[in-house]
């Protein structure tokens, strides 16, 4: 099964709690924190691959998680990183947030990387939170935890030249012939139902062939497969157009070759900028005197000055026709990857501060910036405590909190945190 769309979802691995430690020994009996911090979270990362050539694999496995920090040890020891979580793709695939529906990254070329979720970050142990005025620190830094997040991915073929036309005037065929692709191939509409790819060789130079299936009458408007597979043509940078110049299925190759262009204007405006060899097919099906009428009536009707004809059943053209492909691609510049249209899908918002009044009179403070403060807090430790508070009013957490009615008595909850307010 062919799959070029689905939607994930990645998160990257929590910090490690910091560890609140104190070390005795015979010259210090009282000892002293050494608590070490946590390790940091592992990162999310996309890897495009060659050895990939759909996203199937993503059908039934769509969540991906990265390793968690280990919390920190004794002796000041630090906890050790999480493992990243490498995800590989098929080289062409595009990552889009779904949220805003933009590009994040586009993995255009073997083994590109793209770090889509970073890890968070290792609590400081308590030897961290020593100082003149706290001589013996008891407590930690929790870990950052990190949310999860969807993603989308999405497959856009990457060939240097894409074979269009009607279903069956001959497109697996001709891959077949002039690369080391070994596509399906039958006597019946749609026989090609996912993108084939082919290496073509010639003079000693190579480049890339990619069969489109799908493209009838209405494709740009989602009809047959064409609205399904037109994207994978927008990396191509050259087009061969295969027209059934014997007119064997019972269309008209004049009106075949206006109905794909329109498809493709109607796809994509750029793609009808892309340079077209037009190729007749099946030339071995009609006798010298009724090819030649076929082709002249043609390319007089649709203005064409350059055109060629083949059998790939004979053979018939094949060496000319790869000889000329290659020609034009090298007088045309491959294509950059995709513009990125959201640099910040890893950003972490900690300005929002959020209240919600519970049926039970209790307040709940929620948001980046007041989780990421209450990950140092120890409602246990005296001095702890007291300086969560001082933030709280510095924040301006309180006033917020009056104003939507707090009093003496009132219990607010933050996080893992819950306290009874008075002022």
């Amino acid at each position: 099964m062919f799959l070029d769309r689905v939607k994930i979802t990645i998160k990257a691995g929590n910090g490690g709690k910091g560890s609140t430690s104190f070390l005795r020994t015979k010259l210090n009996s009282k000892g002293g924190p050494d608590g070490g911090d946590g390790g940091k979270g592992g990162n999310v990362i996309f890897r495009a691959t060659n050895e990939m050539n759909t996203l199937y694999s993503f059908r039934f496995k769509k969540k991906f998680v990265a390793e968690n920090g280990e919390d920190g040890h004794q002796k000041n020891q630090t906890g050790k990183n999480g493992k990243d979580e490498i995800i590989e793709v098929p080289t062409g695939t595009v990552l889009i947030n779904p949220k805003t529906d933009k590009i994040v990254a586009d993995l255009s070329e073997d083994k590109a990387e793209f770090v889509a979720l970073r890890g968070g970050l290792g609590g400081h142990g308590n030897a961290y939170f020593r100082s003149s005025i706290k001589q013996a620190p008891s407590f930690s830094q929790l870990g950052e935890v990190v949310e999860a997040k969807e993603i989308i991915l999405e497959l856009k073929t990457i060939a240097d030249v894409g074979l269009i036309g009607f279903p069956n005037v001959g497109k697996s065929t001709l891959l077949s012939v002039i690369s080391n692709a070994n596509p399906k191939i039958a006597n019946y509409p749609f026989t090609t139902i996912y993108p084939n790819l082919g290496v073509c060789e010639v003079m000693g130079e190579t480049f890339v062939v990619a069969d489109i299936p799908g493209l009838i009458e209405g494709a740009s408007e989602g009809l047959g497969l064409g609205h399904y597979f037109l994207k994978h043509i927008e990396r191509v940078r050259l087009l061969v157009h295969l027209i059934d110049i014997s007119e064997s299925e019972g269309r008209n190759a004049s009106e075949d070759y206006k109905v794909i262009n329109k498809e493709l204007a109607n796809y994509k405006k750029e793609l009808t900028k892309l340079k077209q060899i037009i190729v007749f097919s099946k030339c071995d099906l009609l006798d010298k005197k009724e090819l030649n009428n076929k082709i002249e009536k043609f390319v007089k009707e649709n203005k064409i000055k350059e055109y060629y004809c083949i059998s790939s059943y004979s053979r018939e053209g094949i060496e000319d026709l790869k000889k000329k492909i290659l020609e034009n691609l090298k007088k045309i510049p491959k294509k950059p990857a995709l513009e990125v249209e959201e640099r910040d899908f890893d950003k972490k918002d900690f300005s929002q501060i959020e209240i919600f009044r519970h049926d039970d009179g209790s307040f709940e403070v929620t948001g980046g910036r007041i989780e990421n403060l209450a990950r140092g807090v120890v409602i246990s430790d005296s001095l702890s405590f007291a300086y969560f508070q001082n933030r709280l009013k510095e924040m301006g957490v309180i006033d917020l909190l009056k104003e939507k009615g707090l009093k003496n008595g009132d219990i607010v909850i933050i996080k893992d945190i819950e306290f009874e307010y008075s002022e």
